[in-house]
């Protein structure tokens, strides 16, 4: 390869739309990207996303390191062909290590179908008491050995089916009160925190031989004393990660877009940093003009030096080799569900609810209230199912021979209108069921809250996303905690609730 081609390698980039097009062909030329991420907007259908791959790479006449954040829960871009399954917090409630072990077999049998080569999870970050606005119901829990038990076994069986694993956010972002996203977290943790919580799910994942380790873009001022984000420090990535702690597969950057980094370096400047750091292929996700900037940095960095070909062709190694571990690119079968899945999901969705207290039974009239979750459905992945509200709760209802009083679907921000309907909806029912979707981010949904929680005879609120918001619950209102809002865990919801009547 020419010295812009190896440099290429250590870029993955993202694109827009569902189809190639004479511009993502040229994109990918200029910059000489090794790897390609897939979002929710590139996903239309199962068939239509293997023929973008398929016309990506034979464009290209290359092969590509084929990437996609597929975490469970939240965390989902593909529409078909895969299991939707809770979110990790609700897998940690259950404490089952052999359903982690199932989940990866059967994600990485579906992804595979897909064409995916690299998994971007799981996320082994541990929670801690402080507020995680980025992590929440993406973590196993609190519990460091736990999260690394499940967080082992999920990347052994996705791995033993043909599908890379990531491990991230190294060293750990569970106790970051400041999502990266938006913004630079700057955490006073230090080394012993570290090592007897933070560190002790990524050191079982290097045990089990994860393929990829990803880090996160926070400052830890105890950790390295330059006072510089991961994606910089030699000292947490280059010294620590790859000669302490021994590991030998690939490094990457979180996505060098994030507000975190935003007002410290451009991205080029970041890129380069990253490298230099130590990572072996760095993340721009979504912008054109900074991946050709990246590209354009790293190559400069080359010519001038700055970085070391030695290290350069040593990351090209890393990268080809976990490439060559897919000697094809779809592997057999057509691009289905596995029928272990939804059985799975559904036990996973149910257990977590095992330990909810139930106290006071709906009875009588009963008005339900959901929030608009079609609306988001432009940026993130909502159910098809999920996107007729209405009907969804209504047929539910109608399973355990239920007429509601009134199904209220509600704005995500929700009006002064939707809060007072609520409040006169509450009042003339002997019970509500009330669907919460953070309350603690945003005031009109506590507003919602409070005004359902003080109307209300009888009253369960569900929390659909973060555990954040229990803090606003009444002690006489039963409180259940789905950690996630995916579908099959709405319905174990209301089999918890109703499987009595």
């Amino acid at each position: 390869m020419k010295l812009e081609e190896l440099a290429g390698q250590q870029l993955m980039i993202g694109i827009s739309g569902t189809q190639v097009t004479p511009e993502t062909v040229a994109l990918f030329r200029e910059t000489h990207a090794g790897g390609v991420i897939f979002f929710r907007p590139n996903f239309s259908s199962a068939e239509a996303f293997k023929r973008l791959i398929a016309d990506l790479e034979s464009a290209l006449g290359r092969k590509l390191l084929v990437a996609v954040d597929h975490e469970g829960g939240r965390v989902i871009h593909l529409a078909e062909g895969i299991t939707v399954f809770p979110d990790n917090l609700a897998l940690g409630h259950t404490g089952k290590v052999e359903y982690a072990s199932k989940q990866g077999t059967i994600e990485a049998k579906e992804l595979r179908r897909l064409g995916i080569d690299l998994n971007l999870a799981p996320t082994l970050d541990v929670l801690t008491k402080t507020f995680s606005p980025n992590i929440g119901i993406r973590s196993y829990g609190e519990d460091p050995e736990l999260v690394a038990k499940l967080g082992a076994a999920r990347i052994k069986t996705m791995q033993a089916e043909g599908l890379s694993a990531c491990a991230k956010h190294f060293p750990g972002l569970g106790q970051a009160p400041v999502d990266p996203h938006i913004a630079l977290p700057v955490l006073p943790t230090t080394w012993d925190e570290m090592k007897s919580i933070h560190l002790t799910p990524f050191l079982a994942a290097i045990k089990a031989g994860v393929d990829t380790v990803m880090s996160s873009h926070p400052v830890y001022p105890n950790l390295d004393p330059a006072n510089i984000p991961v994606t910089f420090s030699k000292r947490i990535i280059r010294d620590y990660l790859r000669k302490e702690l021994g590991f030998k597969g690939v490094i990457l950057s979180d996505d060098l877009e994030m507000g975190a980094l935003r007002d410290i370096a451009s991205f080029g400047e970041s890129a380069c940093r990253a490298i230099e750091a130590g990572h072996d292929m760095v993340l721009v996700c979504h912008n054109p003009d900074a991946q050709r900037e990246a590209a354009d940095t790293l190559i400069r960095a080359y010519h001038d030096r700055r970085l070391d070909y030695v290290e350069l062709e040593k990351s090209v190694a890393r990268l080809e080799k976990l490439k060559k571990k897919r000697s094809v690119r779809f592997e057999k079968g057509a691009p289905l569900a596995e029928s272990a899945g939804n059985p799975l999901a559904e036990r996973i969705a149910k257990e977590a609810l095992e330990k909810t207290k139930i106290k006071a039974k709906l009875e009588g009239s009963l008005t339900v209230i959901f929030p608009k979750l079609s609306t988001l459905e432009n940026r993130i992945f909502i159910e098809s199912e999920l996107q007729q509200e209405e009907k969804f709760i209504a047929d539910l209802l109608k399973h355990y021979e239920i007429e509601p009083k009134a199904i209220q679907i509600v704005k995500m921000d929700p009006t002064d209108h939707d809060i007072q309907e609520a409040r006169m909806l509450a009042g003339i029912s002997d019970s509500v069921l009330f669907f919460c979707f953070d309350a603690h981010l945003f005031a009109q949904c506590r507003r919602l809250l409070e005004a359902v929680q003080t109307t209300a005879k009888r009253c369960a609120v569900v929390l659909l996303r973060d555990p954040y918001d229990q803090e606003f619950i009444n002690k006489e209102v039963t409180c259940v905690q789905t950690f996630g809002f995916r579908a099959v865990q709405i319905r174990a919801v209301f089999d918890l609730l109703f499987s009595h009547r």
